[in-house]
């Protein structure tokens, strides 16, 4: 009974995250019809639209810090941790961007993930360093803020293929758009 119950919760998250990317001010009622259950079975699960939206924020936060780890941040060479972290976190994007576009980091949990999230990247890019992928004297703080930038504009390019997007993010991020030339001299 309890994996019916789970099973279902899930299908009306999906099909929330469907809807509402399509339609935000779409109904419990259009919503209900495109999880294809009763729009009773939807107020049993979620109170309100607000609860569910909060659910669809709660259930895309963890589904984004899930991301992260199945890269094996820690323990992958460092390349590959930055190629697959960006892979997995723009899925997460492109799956849930409304969603994610809702996950707060006022409410206590989602800061929690997000400053482990952050914790993560920071190693990640202090061990680019030291391997070599950025150069010594790169400020990671600047870095990291680039490349989540670049992440939030793969997602928005409506290009669903999170592998090409994780490329071009990583090279983009490593190699950049330009030549060597710059208002500074090249190290």
């Amino acid at each position: 009974m309890r994996s019916d119950a789970e099973r279902t919760v899930r299908q009306i998250l999906e099909a929330a995250e469907r809807v509402l990317s399509r339609n935000p001010a779409a109904t419990m009622e259009q919503i209900a019809e495109e999880a294809g259950v009763a729009r009773t079975t939807v107020h049993r699960r979620f109170a309100s639209r607000d609860a569910l939206v909060g659910a669809m924020a709660a259930w895309a936060t963890r589904r984004f810090a899930d991301a992260v780890e199945a890269a094996h941040p820690e323990t992958a060479p460092p390349l590959v941790a930055l190629y697959q972290v960006t892979a997995n976190v723009l899925r997460v994007k492109l799956d849930w961007g409304f969603a994610m576009s809702r996950a707060l980091t006022a409410d206590p949990e989602a800061a929690r993930v997000h400053a482990e999230v952050e914790e993560k990247c920071e190693r990640v890019f202090r061990a680019a360093r030291e391997a070599g992928l950025l150069r010594a004297d790169a400020d990671l703080g600047w870095a990291r803020r680039v490349y989540y930038a670049l992440i939030h504009e793969a997602a928005q390019s409506g290009d669903g293929d999170a592998d090409a997007l994780a490329t071009r993010v990583v090279d983009t991020l490593l190699r950049g758009v330009g030549t060597a030339q710059g208002l500074t001299a090249p190290r």
